[in-house]
């Protein structure tokens, strides 16, 4: 039935907006503006993982950017996409003196923004930044390409696999959730953008924990929450920057994250897999996207500098107060990673037509 859904919506022509996103299409060059705080703890090991895993080291480069960077973000604004990179632009201004703005660019599953960055000079002034986006509209049918129509910059930034949040006065925990899904199969209200990411993160979560949900496109982030806040969803995948206020409030409970350990950014919420449920799903690593003819010194520029911002302390403390983590990879290992991300997400997705 999902299946079938899918290919009807893909038909239709759906315009779909990117996970973790929300608002209307907008520029601007305002630096980074934080929607909520959070204590820089645990920044350091999060940096250290992703230096640790980036095997290649940033190559010295003589480039540098001679007229404004465009970074052009799938998203509205306000969400973790953008936030984050406001931060980068701000921070890369400080450091370099060259300007950055962000150009809000949402729309069908990301395809608007990076379209946009494909049709671009490769001479480093434009990049696409954001995570999975283009490997999960390959994998959707929305476009007919995925990352290696472009070159890859290295990675910024990241943010746990979404949690699952529910409502405190229907279900408290993920056990309860489970059973009572499994006892009203198809019944169970679970919002997403069909497509898109949290649409796999959820297809897998039925898939593991053997309950059949009804799955719901209600749109961008905000739609969700407010899907949540009105009743009509019984279940969203959300990112804990947007989730934070009402985890806190007591409107919303997080059953767990499909992460493979506790990040200190979420130290409080419980993994899936330690709840008795084996799933663990990409995380949303967000990383550079450049027009795929951009020369290796452009690309060793950005190395340098986003190894040099995730290792600064001001820097650090700037990425934790949008409640996400500083991460590097380089180049080399941000192409090695969303091989790995295409594939997991593309399994997920043959699994359901078989």
């Amino acid at each position: 039935m999902k299946k079938r859904f899918l290919a009807a919506v893909m038909a239709a022509g759906l315009v779909l907006s990117m996970t973790a996103c929300g608002g209307s299409q907008t520029e601007t060059t305002t630096a980074a503006t934080t929607a909520a705080t959070t204590q820089a703890a645990g920044t350091e090991a999060a940096t250290t993982k992703g230096s640790e895993a980036a095997g290649t080291e940033a190559a010295a480069s003589d480039w540098k950017p001679t007229t404004t960077v465009s970074i052009v973000v799938p998203a509205g604004a306000g969400g973790n996409t953008d936030l984050s990179a406001r931060v980068f632009a701000e921070y890369a201004k400080k450091m370099t003196g060259a300007d950055f703005i962000v150009v809000n660019a949402n729309g069908a599953a990301g395809s608007v923004a990076a379209n946009q960055v494909r049709s671009a000079a490769p001479d480093g002034h434009t990049f696409l930044y954001g995570h999975n986006l283009v490997n999960v509209a390959n994998i959707a049918g929305v476009t007919d390409y995925n990352y290696t129509a472009f070159k890859l910059g290295p990675t910024f930034a990241l943010d746990p696999a979404q949690q699952l949040y529910a409502n405190p006065e229907k279900f408290k925990t993920l056990d309860e959730f489970i059973q009572a899904a499994k006892a009203n199969p198809g019944k169970l209200k679970a919002c997403t953008e069909v497509g898109a990411y949290t649409y796999y993160e959820l297809l897998a979560f039925e898939k593991v924990a053997g309950i059949d949900l009804d799955l719901v496109d209600v749109g961008s982030n905000s739609d969700k929450v407010a899907a949540m806040l009105s009743g009509q969803v019984d279940l969203m995948p959300g990112a804990y920057i947007n989730c934070k206020d009402y985890l806190e409030a007591g409107q919303f409970v997080c059953l767990g994250a499909p992460t493979k350990e506790r990040y200190e950014l979420i130290k409080d919420i419980p993994t899936l897999a330690e709840q008795g449920v084996n799933l663990v799903y990409p995380n949303c690593e967000f990383s550079f996207y450049f027009p795929k003819d951009t020369s290796d010194d452009v690309i060793a520029w950005y190395d340098q500098l986003v190894k040099k911002m995730t290792e600064d302390p001001e820097v650090k403390e700037a990425i934790a107060k949008v409640e996400m983590m500083p991460y590097y990879l380089s180049s080399a290992d941000s192409e090695a990673n969303d091989e790995k991300i295409y594939n997991e997400i593309k399994q997920i997705a043959d699994d359901l037509a078989k």
